[in-house]
């Protein structure tokens, strides 16, 4: 009885101990890869990650001839690349999100041609594909250039490009075939991220060219599946959604916001790429140095960050996205520019919204900014030009009192506000200081450094903003020619 359950024991723990070793077997990543005719010792795992590559692992040869990539913890799915020393040559390849353990075979400088693949379905139909492609490619090629040698003869080049065509509809039946029987394989989706949109057929001329770009832009992204996590490891998604964006998206405030809202709720399954691209659409508005982008900036911060759409994020730089946000918000091109009491040499008090000129040019300059000086002499020409056009300049010194060592005001620095106009002769100009900065000008109007210039027209709404003064004669032509447009 004794030897009965010791032998029951000993089963149990044998059947155990099978399962655990099958367990760790197939437990992280171990991707061997042997490469007959490389000499190196050492090679390098990377992998694509939005626009960039980076490093994962390193390893080297071993006794078997193969280099072993091998970790505990999975890899994150998507396209990989074993980078080869000393030119930085590399092959491709895929991590599924479950068969991470498997065997790749080549030879230097014929990776695709002499690639074998064990244990990974993905990888194998992926180099069946190039092997496919390549052997078509020099048939192309060839009929290619005949194509070039045959104009003027209308027949051969009917001929060359009926051949052409045969080889064009041979790759494209393999790839529907590749996709068709391999929907959720790597392979089926690079394939398909890949090829062409089928066009419907618009005609000619410029309607048809407007009918082309807005069925290009609607569907751009029938091919990929942004709530596939796998997409962000790979070398083109991030090109196309910045063409996206950048190409396809007229460069308005208000339709860039559209474009990336569409897209990042079509990526909010993917939680991963959904973060990557919330974080850098923010990062890349946010150092923006177009007029009027940082709407886009603000949208972000508001209606994501605010919302509670970006939970990853740390509170002290929540505080600081949301802050900011709600801090630029009401400086937004068309919105009215914020009411400000101020003063002038003389003691009189007048706010801005009591201003009375068809164009009011706010211009916040500091008499010990260098830049404010090289702007000066800019801004009394553009002055003196516009002036009768209805345009004024409503000057502020920002220079501020400050308490003397006995705790006295000091009004040395606002007084030279006032010398430095008498020098300057910008005396032509409506010149204005807050001593005691009573308005928190500063803070409504985010001045972090002079000189800054908004323009606003006789409502005081912000038409253009945060330009330099070599720049407002030319901004201000442009406003005044839209204004001329739109009463003819």
């Amino acid at each position: 009885m004794k030897f009965y359950k010791t032998s029951r024991f000993l089963s149990i723990l044998f059947v155990f101990l099978c399962i655990s070793v099958k367990s760790f077997a197939f437990y992280g990543y171990e991707i061997k890869l042997k490469i007959d005719g490389f000499d190196q010792k050492e090679i390098y795992l990377g992998y694509y990650f939005g626009d960039k590559q980076y490093l994962k692992d390193t390893t080297q040869l071993n006794d078997e001839g193969y280099f072993v990539f091998k970790g505990d913890d999975k890899l994150a799915p998507g396209v990989y690349l074993a980078v080869l020393p000393p030119d930085n040559k590399f092959i491709q390849f895929f991590v599924h999100e479950e068969k991470q353990h498997f065997t790749m075979e080549t030879k230097a400088d014929l990776f695709a041609e002499k690639m074998k693949v064990t244990d990974s379905p993905d990888n194998a139909l992926f180099y069946d594909y190039m092997n496919f492609l390549a052997s078509k490619r020099p048939q192309a090629d060839k009929l290619r250039a005949e194509l070039k040698e045959t104009e003027g003869d209308d027949g051969k080049k009917s001929k060359v490009e009926a051949k052409l065509n045969v080889i064009d509809k041979e790759v494209r039946d393999y790839q529907n075939g590749l996709i068709k029987n391999n929907a959720e394989s790597m392979a089926a989706v690079v394939v398909r991220a890949n090829m062409p949109l089928d066009y419907p057929d618009f005609g000619e001329g410029e309607d048809a060219q407007v009918k082309a770009w807005r069925y290009t832009q609607e569907h751009y992204f029938d091919h990929i599946d942004l709530a596939d996590p796998r997409m962000l490891r790979t070398p083109f998604l991030f090109q196309r959604v910045d063409y996206f964006i950048n190409k396809l998206t007229v460069q308005h405030p208000d339709t860039i916001n559209l474009g990336i809202d569409k897209l990042l709720t079509a990526m909010e399954p993917a939680e991963e790429t959904y973060r990557f691209y919330l974080v850098h659409f923010l990062n890349y508005y946010a150092k923006s140095k177009v007029v009027g982008f940082d709407a886009v900036y603000v949208h972000l911060a508001l209606n994501y960050y605010k919302a509670g759409k970006a939970p990853w994020t740390e509170d002290e730089q929540l505080k600081k996205i949301v802050d900011n946000g709600e801090k630029l918000e009401p400086l937004l091109i068309g919105k009215k520019a914020p009411n400000i009491e101020m003063q002038t040499q003389m003691g009189d008090k007048i706010q801005l919204h009591d201003f009375e000129a068809p164009y009011t040019v706010l211009f916040f300059w500091d008499p010990e900014c260098g830049h404010c000086k090289k702007a000066t002499p800019h801004m009394l020409e553009f002055s003196k030009k516009y002036k009768e056009k209805g345009v004024e300049v409503f000057a502020i010194c920002t220079a501020l009192v400050k308490r003397n060592e006995e705790g006295a005001w000091d009004m040395e620095d606002v007084d030279s506000c006032w010398e430095y106009i008498k020098e300057n002769g910008t005396d032509v100009w409506f010149q204005t200081v807050d001593p005691y900065h009573r308005s928190r000008y500063k803070s409504l109007y985010d001045i972090r450094s002079t000189p800054q210039i908004y323009i606003l027209d006789s409502e005081k709404e912000i038409l253009s903003k945060k330009i330099s003064g070599e720049q407002v004669e030319e901004v201000m032509e442009h406003i005044l020619g839209i204004k001329k447009d739109a009463k003819s």
